[in-house]
C-alpha cells in the first residue's frame, strides 16, 4: 500500500463497490437511479481516503523529520484539526488535537506532530484509544523527557442518533513522563492548551 494514501486494487474495488451496491438495496434504494449510478464507486473511493492510515507507518514518519537540540523547554501544537470514524457505528467524530513534549536532545519536525494525529485517526477508532496511540508513539519513538496530548471531539453517533445531544464534547488526554509525574509540568501544558489565541 501507498504511504499516502490506501489505493485500491482492481479486485478489492469491484468487491466494494458490489457490497456498497448491496447496501443501498438493502435499504431500500435503487442503486441504478440517477442520483446513485456512480455512488458504489465513490464509496469505494471515500473508504479507501477514510481509512488511508492503516497504510502508514507512524514510527517512520517521525523519524524521517528528528533533529538534534540543546534545548529542553515545552512544545505545544495546538488545534490540530481531526476526522476520524467510530468503530461502533462508523459516522464520524472530529474535533481538535493538543500535544505537547519535552524534548531530551531531539526534536520533531511540527508538521509530523500534525501528520501523526492524521495516521491514526484515518483508521476506525474510538477517541480513548486514538488519544493514547498518538501520546504513546511520540514517547516511545523520540524518548522526551514527556508527552501529553489532549483531544476534543463531537460525535455523530451521539449527536444525529441515540441521545442526540448537539452539543456535546468528548475530552480525553493521555500524559506520560514528566507530564503524569509533574503537576508543575502537567498544569503549564494545560494552561497553554486553553490560552485563547
Amino acid at each position: 500500500m501507498k504511504d499516502n494514501a490506501r489505493e485500491l486494487d482492481a479486485d478489492r474495488t469491484v468487491r466494494m463497490q458490489a457490497l456498497a451496491r448491496q447496501w443501498l438495496q438493502e435499504l431500500g434504494e435503487a442503486p441504478d437511479r440517477e442520483g446513485l449510478r456512480e455512488t458504489p464507486r465513490r464509496m469505494a473511493e471515500a473508504w479507501a481516503y477514510l481509512t488511508r492510515g492503516y497504510g502508514q507507518d507512524p514510527v517512520a514518519l517521525l523519524n524521517a523529520a528528528r533533529f538534534r537540540v540543546e534545548a529542553n523547554h515545552m512544545v505545544i501544537v495546538r488545534d490540530i484539526e481531526m476526522y476520524s470514524m467510530c468503530e461502533h457505528h462508523l459516522l464520524p467524530f472530529f474535533g481538535v488535537c493538543h500535544i505537547g513534549y519535552i524534548p531530551r536532545g531531539e526534536v520533531v519536525g511540527v508538521s509530523k506532530l500534525a501528520r501523526l494525529v492524521e495516521v491514526f485517526s484515518r483508521r476506525l477508532q474510538i477517541q480513548e484509544r486514538l488519544t493514547n496511540q498518538i501520546a504513546r508513539t511520540l514517547m516511545d519513538t523520540l524518548k522526551p523527557e514527556g508527552v501529553g496530548v489532549i483531544i476534543e471531539a463531537r460525535h455523530l453517533c451521539m449527536m444525529m442518533r441515540g441521545v442526540e445531544k448537539q452539543n456535546s464534547r468528548m475530552v480525553t488526554s493521555a500524559m506520560l513522563g514528566s507530564f503524569h509525574d509533574s503537576a508543575a509540568t502537567r498544569n503549564e501544558f494545560l494552561h497553554l492548551c486553553q490560552q485563547e489565541s
